[in-house]
């Protein structure tokens, strides 16, 4: 099975990922949280990611896609991989078509959270102060949802398009989310 899981920052994109990826028995992969552990540890990829993420941009696609690229070729992803916050432009979406066509397996499904605007500034700002995440300031995260609106949601109608979409009503508490993204995911073949 090879999904991605798309969504508003804030839409539970990492709470299902997890639960989501064991189910199928293929690794979660996280953008964000790879980001993350290359700016904690000071690698010349989490310097130069630092300087986008610390101003709510995305980090450019170049670094991204060879850092995905490693990621889904290591071997615990050979049988399948869930992305978690990739691909989120255009030009991300044909680089992941490439990776995955180069190996001769196709993207199962895209599936996109939707959750209120509102609450998904409240979740952000609850998960800052519980998480001490820096890059959570309520002006990053406006800026990150402007972002997302400008770059990411044009994707949900080109895989819409492909016929691999499936929304779900993120609203809720997680194992209720959780249910509906297994239910959704039933009606799709595993390759």
């Amino acid at each position: 099975m090879r999904l991605i899981l798309m969504g508003p920052p804030g839409a539970g994109k990492g709470t299902q990922a997890t639960t989501v990826a064991s189910h199928f028995g293929i690794p979660a992969i996280s953008t964000g949280d790879i980001f993350r552990a290359n700016v904690s540890q000071g690698t010349e990829l989490g310097v130069e990611a630092k300087r986008f993420m610390d101003a709510g941009d995305y980090v450019p696609d170049e670094l991204t896609n060879k850092m995905v690229r490693n990621r889904i070729d290591e071997p615990d992803a050979v049988p399948g991989f869930l992305l978690d916050g990739y691909p989120r432009t255009p030009a991300q979406v044909e680089e992941l078509d490439g990776m995955i066509s180069f190996t001769g397996h196709k993207l199962d499904a895209a599936v996109v959270l939707t959750v209120d605007p509102d609450e998904l500034v409240a979740r952000l700002l609850q998960r800052a102060q519980t998480e001490g995440r820096a890059d959570d300031t309520e002006d990053v995260i406006r800026r990150r949802q402007e972002v997302y609106a400008e770059q990411t949601e044009p994707l949900i109608d080109l895989y819409r398009a492909r016929g691999i979409l499936v929304e779900v009503d993120g609203m809720g508490e997680v194992s209720e989310v959780t249910a509906r993204i297994f239910a959704a995911l039933d009606v799709i073949p595993e390759s």
